[in-house]
């Protein structure tokens, strides 16, 4: 399957699959420090084997942890700027720009697909660190569409899930979707001085860690959508629900049969966790 190397072929690409025979995988990312973006770790080298691992997709649809906005909203511009939205950090990682082209007709087509609310097109945001740092690994000559779905802060887990279900369509044309956040993720706990110690987690963080992907493997999505009552390891892995909700599009996006597998099963700086998914 080749690329799309043309703002324009998207329609033309989709038109001429097998949707009965295809199907894209979906991906749920632990996207972490943004210095990923740029290092060459253990997590930054899985994401490009992962890349060779699927097919090589129409367009990539991104649904990160840092485009929570009020409303749901999809990038619509032909070429999204790489946004830097950190802190603090080396001036090499705020050098690196992904010129990966957007896909404007991709867009009005993802925003016709969900009726429970009205899309807007954005022309404004771009590709912020949770898809650049990851994608610039996967796909690193840029020439692949990258489009961000926001998330909508004002409505609730279940929304989102539900949300999810009504693109799964762009599955069938060649879509990668990857929804990028952390399963547990509570920076006002890390551990900064064991940040280079090898899979170190606190107990709860890897007990949350193990309790995920059980829920995740036996198809638990209720309790999943439903964290808050999974115990006090869920409120001290999701004491904000914005890197996890990522998880939840990808909840809902994924088929009753297909095959779950976990990549990058590791703890970091003892509150986080890198541990991915791939659905199908």
């Amino acid at each position: 399957m080749s690329n799309i190397n043309t703002l324009g072929s998207f329609k033309n690409f989709t038109d001429n699959l097998d949707h009965q025979d295809f199907l894209m995988p979906v991906l749920f990312i632990g996207h972490g420090s943004p210095m990923n973006g740029i290092e060459d770790t253990e997590f930054s080298r899985r994401w490009a084997s992962m890349a060779k691992e699927i097919p090589v997709p129409a367009a990539v649809l991104v649904v990160s942890a840092h485009w929570f906005t009020k409303g749901t909203h999809i990038t619509a511009m032909d070429f999204p700027k790489t946004i830097h939205d950190f802190g603090g950090f080396p001036k090499e990682l705020f050098e690196v720009q992904y010129p990966a082209p957007g896909n404007t007709a991709l867009a009005k087509e993802t925003a016709s697909m969900i009726h429970s609310t009205n899309v807007g097109l954005s022309h404004d945001w771009g590709l912020d660190h949770g898809t650049w740092t990851v994608v610039r690994h996967m796909y690193p000559q840029a020439n692949i569409p990258v489009l961000q779905l926001s998330i909508d802060y004002t409505k609730d887990t279940k929304y989102h899930y539900d949300l999810a279900k009504e693109i799964y369509g762009l599955r069938k044309k060649g879509v990668l979707i990857i929804g990028s956040g952390n399963m547990v993720h509570n920076l006002r706990m890390v551990a900064w001085d064991k940040l280079n110690e090898p899979e170190y987690g606190y107990d709860w963080a890897k007990q949350m860690n193990q309790t995920f992907k059980e829920l995740i493997t036996n198809g638990s999505d209720d309790k999943l959508i439903q964290y808050q009552n999974l115990g006090k390891e869920a409120l001290l892995s999701i004491p904000t629900p914005e890197h996890y909700l990522p998880l939840i599009y990808t909840l809902g996006l994924k088929g009753k049969t297909e095959t779950v597998s976990f990549f990058n099963d590791k703890a970091v700086g003892g509150s986080l966790t890198m541990t991915s998914v791939k659905f199908g």
